[in-house]
């Protein structure tokens, strides 16, 4: 990412969503039937966007791509667990702000329903794909079985996203991505809730080029902690 941009990203995302927060709250109507409780639509589905298909379809392609040799490396495999990180807290916020809405909904604050279930499973799988990495020593082998989880856990997303369609669920259908393509929320409630996916967006950016740099400098202490433990075996030795 470009020098001028990355600095440009936070700013650029805490002013989106303190504008989205602002909108959201104040400047927006409640709704006709659900009142100030409709107003969650501004944090839950951008919040499960980013959790279902921008971060954990990163890490997903991310994986893919290492798995062909002509495209692996290991800048591939770093990309893939920070994303697959990221996504694993937004996959918590998404079941969390899900509750919230649900409680007052529904009259409960979980229910096994075939969204909220499916979704909860593949929080389950990115957590296994995280313990799963720090179950293996060697770089590569611990790359590629990461990669071939990844793959095997997104087959899940697709079964959440159609789970409403499905299934007969508490959950409601699709607001925006409904099946004629038609939105279900109109005027600024509907621009709030763009700019919404927006600055979730460039949280998931900003979140996603932290974490991977984290995990540069981990690689790299890594490095040197074992050059530095070569150089004292090669002291050792001498005479």
């Amino acid at each position: 990412m470009h020098r001028t941009l990355a600095r440009l990203l936070g700013p650029a995302t805490l002013a989106l969503l303190a504008l989205t927060v602002w909108l959201g709250l104040v400047v927006t109507p409640p709704d006709r039937v659900q009142g100030n409780l409709a107003r969650l639509v501004y944090v839950h589905p951008a919040v499960a966007w980013v959790a279902l298909y921008l971060s954990f379809g990163t890490a997903t392609i991310a994986s893919a791509l290492y798995l062909w040799r002509r495209t692996r490396s290991v800048t591939l495999d770093r990309v893939a667990v920070s994303a697959m990180e990221v996504s694993l807290v937004f996959i918590v916020l998404t079941l969390v702000t899900g509750s919230i809405w649900g409680r007052p909904t529904w009259g409960v604050w979980w229910a096994w329903d075939a969204r909220l279930t499916s979704t909860a499973i593949l929080g389950v799988l990115a957590a296994g794909y995280l313990a799963l990495r720090r179950a293996n020593d060697d770089p590569q082998r611990r790359a590629t079985r990461s990669a071939v989880f990844a793959l095997v856990a997104a087959i899940n997303v697709p079964i959440i996203h159609f789970s409403v369609l499905w299934w007969k669920t508490l959950h409601q259908g699709a607001t925006v991505f409904t099946a004629n393509h038609t939105l279900k929320i109109h005027g600024l409630m509907a621009w709030t809730l763009l700019l919404s996916f927006v600055a979730f967006s460039l949280a998931y950016l900003w979140l996603l080029r932290a974490r991977y740099r984290l995990e540069v400098a981990r690689a790299r202490r890594e490095s040197d902690d074992l050059t530095a433990a070569l150089a004292a075996r090669v002291l050792e030795g001498r005479p």
